[in-house]
C-alpha cells in the first residue's frame, strides 16, 4: 500500500489506506455555475476567494481549481486562480482542466506538489499529460477510459486504470502519484454502479495498489434526496477502499459521512475529529454547576 504526497508551499498531506479520507472540494468550477463564469473570465474572482475560504472552513482537504469557460483564455485564468487560491489557505491544489496548455500553466505558477486532474488511458493524452508530470513532479488523477469510451464493465475499466499506470512508470512516474478514477456510473441508470463501484474500488487497492478519487455526486444523479445518496456511497466506498473524492465539503450530510467512515475505518484516532465536530457545548453554567454537584457529593459521601 502507498501513499500519495502532494503538498503546498507549506502544507504537506498524504492520500492512503491508513490516511483519513481525503476530501477534494469541488466548488471552484464554472461548469453549471453561469455567474462564477461570467465572473472568472471578467478578471473577477471574489467568488473563487470566497469559496476556497468556505470549502477549507466546512473540512476539506484540498481544493480542485477548474477555469474551463468557452471562448475564454482558460491558461491564463487558471493560472490566476490557482494564484490567488494558494495566498489566501495552505491546503494543496488539484489542477483541473482537459486543456493540456491550461495544466502546464498552472503546474508552471504553482508551489508545492500538486495534483494534476487528469488523464485518460488514451494514447494521444498519455503522450503529453504525463510528460508534464514527470516535468513538475506532480501526482495525476487516471480516468478509467480510452479511445473506446466509457465502459459499463468495471473489469475494462480496471485494465484501462492498469494501462495508465504501467505507462506512467515508462516515463518514470511511480504509482505512489498515479490516483485513480474508476468512473462512478449513476445508480440510477444503472441498478449495479453501486456494486460495480465497489468490486472496482476494491481490486484497484487490493491488485493494483493505488489510490482513487471520483466525482461523489455523479452517483446520485437524476434521483431525489441526493445528499443522503452521497452520504451513503461515501461511506461505503471508504470500506471499500476509496482514499479521496472530488465532493462539495459544504453539504453537511456527507461530511458526516466521510467523517463517520473514517471513525469506523480507525482513520479518525480516539474519535476526536467526529467529537470536535458533534460535540453539544455545555450549556451556559453547566461546567460550573457540574464541579459544584461534585463537590457536594464529595462531601456527603465523607
Amino acid at each position: 500500500m502507498v501513499d500519495t504526497i502532494v503538498s503546498s508551499a507549506t502544507k504537506e498531506i498524504a492520500i492512503g489506506f491508513e490516511r483519513p479520507f481525503c476530501v477534494i472540494g469541488e466548488r471552484i468550477n464554472p461548469t453549471g455555475r453561469k455567474l462564477l463564469a461570467a465572473e472568472m473570465a471578467a478578471g473577477d474572482f471574489s467568488r473563487v476567494e470566497s469559496d476556497a475560504r468556505a470549502q477549507v472552513e466546512a473540512g476539506a482537504t484540498m481544493l480542485d481549481v477548474n477555469a474551463g469557460i468557452p471562448l475564454a483564455d482558460e491558461p491564463a485564468i487558471l493560472a490566476q486562480s490557482i494564484k490567488l487560491v494558494q495566498s489566501i489557505t495552505d491546503v494543496p491544489l488539484s489542477i483541473d482542466s482537459s486543456i493540456v496548455e491550461a495544466l502546464e500553466a498552472g503546474l508552471a505558477v504553482y508551489q508545492g506538489k500538486a495534483l494534476v486532474n487528469s488523464v485518460t488511458g488514451e494514447e494521444e493524452r498519455l503522450e503529453v499529460v504525463l510528460p508534464l508530470i514527470k516535468k513538475y513532479g506532480a501526482a495525476v488523477v487516471a480516468i478509467s477510459n480510452d479511445e473506446t469510451g466509457i465502459s459499463e464493465d468495471p473489469d475494462v475499466r480496471f485494465e484501462v486504470a492498469k494501462k495508465i499506470v504501467e505507462r506512467a512508470a515508462d516515463f518514470g512516474i511511480s504509482r505512489a502519484d498515479v490516483v485513480v478514477d474508476p468512473l462512478v456510473m449513476p445508480v440510477g441508470a444503472l441498478n449495479r454502479a453501486g456494486h460495480s463501484a465497489m468490486r472496482l474500488i476494491r481490486r484497484l487497492r487490493d491488485e493494483l495498489g493505488v489510490n482513487t478519487t471520483c466525482g461523489a455526486s455523479n452517483i446520485s444523479f437524476g434521483l431525489p434526496n441526493r445528499h443522503a445518496l452521497n452520504a451513503s456511497f461515501l461511506s461505503m466506498a471508504i470500506g471499500s477502499g476509496m482514499t479521496s473524492a472530488i465532493m462539495n465539503p459544504l453539504h453537511a450530510e456527507e461530511m458526516a459521512g466521510v467523517m463517520g467512515a473514517d471513525v469506523m475505518m480507525g482513520h479518525d484516532p480516539e474519535c476526536r475529529r467526529w467529537i470536535k465536530r458533534f460535540r453539544e457545548p455545555a450549556a451556559e453554567g453547566q461546567d460550573a454547576l457540574g464541579a459544584r454537584g461534585g463537590r457536594e457529593r464529595r462531601r456527603r459521601r465523607a
